[in-house]
């Protein structure tokens, strides 16, 4: 039976799902994996660094009790994780879609200690892919990142583990709910500002819903897949983005009425050495299985060398627990992660 460390650097609704679910799977990961953890670490704007290597309660953290007497009260990402005695970093900070930072940082820092690095920040995938990777190699650890793209689902893995030889050629994809769902509420007579208040009220909308409805989340998930699965390092800039906003009520309504209905699809595909990629509000048939699933999924589907079609899709419905699909998409990168 090992024992780990864990630190979670992003204590919001994604990394309060990670510690419930921890408890939850206790038992489970000690009969099954024979490992045992304890959160060792864990760092918020609001609690700052806060470290104790015999470990923190999980469950008063989970009470949103202070940890004032493990603060520490001068330090950083670095004097954080060996204060916790780190194996495992769990990052789960904001997005910075320009440069990935500062979570490339953190990731990097966990690595050079020999921790596993796993993340649901698509930041560092983008933009620091190759660098954390090679770096991994080099310190015997593992940079892990399935739960960037298409919560619930294994991209990532889907390729890594079990399509060896397989080159991606092509790829469609549903990849931002919040979009999807706002298009299905004006479909139904709401205004722009109603139906995204829906989405918020779903609690799969921010405050400030402009990286969804204006196409930069799928845009930077876009970028993601192709780095990752085709090789090729697009960057947000490269990619030909369309919001929904010049959608209006009436032109979503009077598809519907003839069968159709609007999604927000991504797409890559491979042109030579480098890919072509847009993210657009696009009017599909009624028989498409992208216009027939629930608004809220996710939806991949790949083509490749050696397989004309695959598809995978999240079945999510309105009221789904996100925070807890994400924090189980970053558990599994660790138990994957694990030697075998």
């Amino acid at each position: 039976m090992k024992t780990y460390n864990l630190c979670i650097l992003g204590f919001g609704y994604i990394g309060r799902a990670l510690a419930a679910l921890l408890l939850e799977k206790r038992s489970e990961l000690r009969e099954k994996y024979q490992i045992e953890w304890r959160i060792t670490g864990v760092a918020t704007r609001r609690m700052g660094w806060v470290a104790n290597a015999e470990g923190l309660d999980a469950e008063a953290l989970l009470r949103g009790e202070s940890a004032e007497k493990d603060r520490l009260s001068d330090s950083n990402v670095r004097a954080w994780l060996e204060a916790a005695r780190a194996d495992v970093l769990f990052e789960l900070s904001s997005l910075n879609a320009q440069t990935g930072q500062p979570a490339i940082d953190h990731l990097r820092a966990a690595i050079e200690r020999g921790a596993y690095a796993i993340t649901a920040n698509k930041g560092p995938v983008v933009h620091g892919y190759a660098e954390l990777q090679a770096l991994a190699e080099q310190h015997h650890t593992r940079f892990m990142h399935d739960g960037a793209v298409m919560a619930g689902a294994p991209l990532f893995a889907l390729f890594r583990e079990t399509l060896p030889a397989a080159n991606l050629l092509r790829f469609r994809g549903l990849l931002n709910s919040t979009s999807n769902v706002i298009l299905t509420e004006m479909e139904q007579g709401k205004t722009f500002a109603e139906a995204v208040q829906v989405a918020q009220n779903l609690g799969i909308a921010e405050t400030d819903p402009s990286a969804d409805v204006d196409g930069w989340d799928a845009t930077v998930k876009i970028c993601a897949i192709s780095t990752v699965l085709m090789g090729v390092a697009l960057k947000p800039e490269q990619v030909v983005r369309e919001s929904i906003r010049g959608l209006s009520v009436e032109q979503l309504q009077a598809a519907n009425a003839q069968g159709k209905t609007y999604r927000t699809v991504g797409r890559l595909e491979r042109v030579g050495d480098g890919v072509q990629a847009s993210v657009r509000p696009e009017l599909l048939d009624a028989h498409d299985s992208f216009a027939t699933a629930s608004p809220a999924s996710l939806i991949s589907h790949f083509e490749l060398d050696v397989i004309p079609g695959l598809t995978m899709i999240m079945h999510a419905p309105y009221d789904s627990d996100m925070p807890r699909t994400v924090a189980y998409d970053v558990l599994a990168d660790w138990l994957r992660a694990l030697p075998k």
